[in-house]
C-alpha cells in the first residue's frame, strides 16, 4: 500500500508520485535523448506536456494500492492531448481540472488550445478582459472594470468547483505567480497544476516581436510577474 492515504486529487500532487514520474522519465529517454509518447510515437518536447497515464484506471478504491498507482509497469508516458484521447476512447467519464499558469507570453493559452477538446471548459482571465472591455490586448485592463471581470471569473470558477454543467475537462489559465494562491485554487477546485516553463528573457523576446503599441506597459507586466513568482522545487 501507499504509505500515506490519498484521494485522487491529492495523489497527483504527492511527492511519491512526482518522484516516481521523474525516475520513469529518466529511465525511458531513448538514445537520442528523447521521451517518446506511447500513444502516438512522437517525441514529447515539453516537460509540462508529459503525462503519466495509468493503464489501470485509478479510482478512490485503488489509488492507495502501490501495486497499481506506483507500479512503473502500469504507467505510460504520453502527451497531454494523447492522454485525453485515450480516456475518451476508453469511455472514462472522470472530469479533470488543470490550473495552467506561467509568465505572460509563456504560451499558456497556446498550450491549452493545443490540448483541449470540444466540450472542455476554459477559464482564461485574459479572454474575460477582452470580452468585457472590447480590447484584445493583454496589458490593457481598465481598473474601472475590475469588479465585473473578477465577478465573472469567480462565477466560472464556482462552476468548476461544484462541477456545474456537462463540460468534460476544465482549464484555468492565469499568471498565478504566488504559491499560496495556486495551492488554494487547486485545493478548492480539485485541480492539477501545469506550469508552462519559460524564462523572462524568452517572454521579453516574444514581446519585442509583437506589433503592438506601448510595449513598455506589457514589459512592466512581465517583469512584475517574475518579481512575484515563487515555485515549490521538487527534491
Amino acid at each position: 500500500m501507499v504509505k500515506a492515504m490519498y484521494s485522487l486529487d491529492t495523489f497527483y500532487k504527492s511527492k511519491q508520485w512526482q518522484k516516481l514520474l521523474e525516475v520513469i522519465k529518466m529511465e525511458r529517454v531513448n538514445d537520442e535523448g528523447q521521451l517518446i509518447c506511447w500513444h502516438c510515437g512522437k517525441p514529447i518536447t515539453k516537460a509540462y506536456d508529459c503525462i503519466g497515464h495509468h493503464t489501470i484506471f485509478l479510482t478512490e478504491d485503488n489509488v492507495n494500492n502501490a501495486d497499481i498507482s506506483l507500479n512503473p509497469a502500469l504507467i505510460q508516458l504520453v502527451h497531454h492531448r494523447c492522454h485525453n484521447l485515450i480516456h475518451n476512447k476508453l469511455g472514462y467519464t472522470k472530469r479533470e481540472v488543470f490550473l495552467v499558469y506561467g509568465s505572460p507570453l509563456s504560451g499558456k493559452t497556446t498550450y491549452v488550445n493545443s490540448v483541449s477538446e470540444p466540450g472542455d471548459l476554459i477559464v482564461d482571465i485574459n479572454n474575460i478582459w477582452a470580452c468585457v472591455s472590447g480590447y484584445n490586448i493583454h496589458y490593457l485592463k481598465p481598473a474601472r472594470l475590475n469588479a465585473v471581470v473578477f465577478k465573472l471569473r469567480d462565477t466560472l470558477l464556482e462552476s468548476v468547483k461544484y462541477r456545474l454543467g456537462k463540460w468534460n475537462n476544465a482549464y484555468i489559465i492565469g499568471g498565478y505567480p504566488l504559491i499560496g494562491e495556486r495551492e488554494r485554487l487547486c485545493k478548492e477546485l480539485g485541480a492539477r497544476e501545469i506550469y508552462i516553463e519559460s524564462t523572462k528573457e524568452e517572454c521579453l523576446d516574444r514581446l519585442m516581436m509583437m506589433d503592438i503599441e506601448n510595449k513598455k506597459d506589457f514589459e512592466n507586466y512581465i517583469n512584475d510577474w517574475w518579481r512575484k513568482f515563487s515555485q515549490i522545487k521538487t527534491v
